[in-house]
């Protein structure tokens, strides 16, 4: 018989957290939520205060039994969620299914799992912070409000299995916003003049900045060819320069969305599979016998706060003296962002010791990126700056000046362990002038005057739609993955290229919720309910009151569309084939992995199939079918032949529609960070990469 009984979400956290308690300590998994609102209806008494009514989740019935089970052979029971809303509320409906007095010492949380941290919070546990729980309920009641009275309006005016969320609606509105914009985006020319310049062996490029001292704009090729006019020869002179001293601050480290911007960047991962991997992170890890066992290898992972704790900064600080140097030493002030919950550390190492190299044989692949991510991200915040040496040379020829910058690191800093990735792909400008003076001449070897027009914004990538949602204070840490999730899985917008494009299902959703329910697709009303749910954690209001001012009016709302929403068709779109099994028209639908062929005859004819992308090359295995590009059921893109089962050709890399010169062999495309090169399957024929 144990003499505690500890319980957790997960059996991975459970088995690490055991390990550290020892024999008089029985840890068990809950398995996540064990009570919910019902599937069935609605659940919120709106005409007794909002009384939710809550069920044992279906499936949790064998769970429960077991943690009543062991609940009364344990002397005492700790409740140890994880630290936020979401866990507050699980330790609550935990103590409510097994008896245990809410206000007893019942709460344990800590935002590492490792031993002496995990040893440390149960030396201090808590009752169940109510206001938390509140905070949880009062979104969760929301949520359900507009999403189960919404949502059937949409099934009987549009289509079945639709939805709308007070989060995810606004994310639409910004993809489909940002649509509108690029459609309705009238491109403008301007000019740019590139010029080589040479002074002695060395050579400089430099660009027109404007003349008589004032920076002029070049808008059409007649302003190009009135500043060419007025230069005399190749001769310039060096009028002025500017030598300067810059330090680059590093990056203070991750939260949750941070994290996921940087993850797209960098490894090309998607915010869902982001954080199920820092999960296993933080749950725990195997490291063997010898390197302690099963261990927790970040800080919990849904956190809106940099700050960081002192063990850690000096811990990070030993370890960057010992293996850099004191000049290496530094590290970023974090401060309170505004909105932010702050209530826990930034994402970092539990151990700074615990190298991503040393992790190689214990972590998959992906882990591992992950880990290294994190662990360079928190290094390089509490290094030094890097400093550079940047230069700026005016050169005049006619009053025509032309200016060229160029700069050197001349120390690494925190750059000699990480760099910030860019959504823009900007490399660090790395390159010193020659040693110039004032007075100076040089001579323009080549100038070239360049057209170019205005771009469109871009459409979102998951990284830049997160970013944005942060700016605007809409969501929090727990909600961007499942958003982003949601919205795709909805069929309301669809990736292409990494960027979200918005449907018409989507467009045509959004247009009745903006017209019936206007505030549901406002950021800002949406950012301000996040801050009354902020104001309920903090215990400065009451959950009823924030619900009840969204409810009065949203009632009313709700009746009118009733009434006045009108039906709205949305026809399947023609793909000009015939289905080969009964002669009726193909056409396209929207499925949970993007669009497919189906027969127009359903539910009769149930043929569909995949739409198939030809890339213009034969198959080099059976020379009779065509290549075409497929999903895998990851949604990684491949290659195969269209005659499929019956030739079983397929390529990871692109085929070339031209035979290696060398052996004739297959040609493919091979993707190598920012460059594709072009190399043989057979042979070591390859050609120069293209960026």
């Amino acid at each position: 018989m144990s003499d505690y009984l500890v319980i957790v979400e997960s059996p991975a956290k459970a088995k690490t957290i055991e390990r550290y308690l020892g024999k008089k300590y029985k840890v068990k998994a809950s398995m996540g939520h064990v009570r919910d609102l019902p599937k069935s209806q609605t659940g919120v008494d709106v005409e007794n205060n909002y009384k939710p009514k809550y069920i044992t989740i279906r499936g949790k019935g064998d769970v429960l039994k077991e943690l009543r089970t062991a609940a009364k052979k344990a002397k005492k029971i700790y409740l140890a969620a994880d630290p936020d809303r979401e866990g507050e509320a699980i330790a609550w409906h935990l103590a409510h299914s097994l008896n245990i007095d809410e206000d007893s010492k019942c709460r344990v949380v800590f935002n590492e799992i490792t031993k002496d941290a995990i040893k440390e919070s149960f030396k201090h546990p808590r009752s169940i912070d109510k206001d938390l729980v509140d905070a949880q309920q009062a979104r969760r009641i929301l949520d359900r409000l507009v999403g189960y009275n919404i949502s059937p309006l949409l099934w009987k005016k549009v289509k079945k299995g639709l939805s709308a969320g007070r989060v995810q609606s606004v994310a639409v509105k910004m993809i489909i916003d940002r649509e509108k914009e690029i459609e309705n985006f009238k491109p403008e020319e301007y000019w740019s003049i590139e010029s080589q310049f040479q002074k002695g062996k060395d050579e400089f490029d430099g660009n027109f900045y404007g003349l008589n001292g004032e920076k002029l704009e070049l808008g059409t090729e007649e302003d190009v060819n009135k500043v060419l006019e007025k230069l005399h020869g190749e001769d310039f002179e060096v009028k002025k320069v500017n030598k300067r001293e810059r330090k680059r601050n590093p990056a203070l480290p991750f939260i949750t969305s941070s994290l996921q911007q940087e993850a797209a960047r960098k490894l090309n991962f998607r915010a869902k599979k982001t954080m199920m991997i820092a999960q296993q992170l933080y749950e725990g890890i195997d490291l063997g016998k010898k390197s302690g066992g099963i261990t927790g290898l970040i800080t919990y992972m849904r956190t809106d706060s940099t700050r960081i704790s002192e063990t850690a900064k000096q811990e990070a600080r030993e370890f960057i003296t010992g293996k850099y140097g004191k000049d290496y030493l530094g590290g970023q002030k974090t401060k309170k962002k505004e909105g932010a919950q702050d209530a826990h550390e930034a994402i970092r190492p539990t151990s700074v010791m615990r190298e991503p190299k040393t992790l190689k044989d214990v972590l998959s692949r992906d882990q591992l990126r992950l880990y290294r991510l994190i662990w360079e991200r928190f290094m390089a915040s509490q290094m030094a700056p890097a400093i550079m040496d940047t230069m700026t040379v005016h050169l005049i020829n006619n009053d025509v000046e032309f200016r060229a910058n160029g700069s050197k690191i001349k120390f690494k800093g925190f750059m000699k362990v990480y760099v910030e990735g860019s959504d823009d792909n900007k490399k660090e400008n790395d390159k010193l002038l020659p040693d110039l003076a004032e007075g100076m001449t040089v001579k323009a070897k080549q100038i070239t005057p360049n057209q170019h027009f205005t771009q469109p914004p871009p459409r979102y990538t998951e990284a830049r739609l997160v970013r944005t949602l942060e700016e605007l204070g809409i969501g929090r840490p727990s909600t961007y993955a499942p958003t982003l999730d949601t919205i795709q899985r909805r069929g309301y917008v669809t990736i292409d290229n990494k960027r979200f494009i918005p449907t018409e299902l989507g467009t045509v959703v959004l247009e009745l919720v903006e017209e019936f329910f206007p505030e549901i697709i406002d950021a800002d009303f949406t950012a301000k309910m996040e801050g009354d749910l902020d104001a309920i954690e903090e215990g400065k209001t009451e959950w009823i009151t924030i619900i009840d001012d969204f409810y009065q009016g949203f009632e009313k709302r709700l009746e009118t569309a009733e009434k006045e929403m009108e039906k709205v068709e949305i026809r399947d779109e023609p793909a000009g084939i015939t289905c080969e099994n009964c002669g009726h028209e193909m056409v396209y639908k929207m499925g949970r992995y993007g669009k497919f062929l189906a027969c127009s005859n359903f539910p009769d004819c149930r043929n569909t199939k995949p739409i198939l992308k030809e890339i213009g090359v034969k198959c080099p295995k059976c020379k009779e079918g065509n290549v075409v590009e497929r999903k895998s059921k990851k949604r990684r893109t491949f290659y195969g032949c269209d005659r499929f089962p019956e030739c079983d050709f397929v390529s990871w890399d692109k085929p070339v529609s031209r035979p290696c010169p060398k052996c004739d062999a297959l040609l493919v495309e091979k993707k190598r960070k920012k460059e594709t090169q072009v190399e043989c399957t057979n042979c070591e024929y390859k050609e120069n990469p293209q960026t």
